[in-house]
């Protein structure tokens, strides 16, 4: 990252922010639904797209939709 990328991120918006890199992350973080562990896939912007029975499943589908995955602890 250059300075002047850094600089740029440092001024941005809430708004910008919460868009940065909603073209190329996607978030998986593990949950519980009835239950059952599963995984939730959130765009960049944490919207929800969706939830799986496992990790591996999980990633698979980040990187079939050309996107890096990312763990939320």
């Amino acid at each position: 990252m250059t300075s002047q990328e850094v600089a740029r991120l440092k001024t941005i918006s809430a708004k910008e922010f919460a868009y940065w890199g909603l073209q190329d992350f996607a978030y998986i973080r593990s949950i519980v639904v009835e239950g059952q562990p599963a995984f939730a896939i959130h765009a960049a912007n944490g919207a929800p797209v969706a939830v799986l029975e496992t990790l591996v499943v999980a990633q698979a589908a980040v990187l079939q939709n050309d996107l890096e995955p990312l763990s939320v602890h």
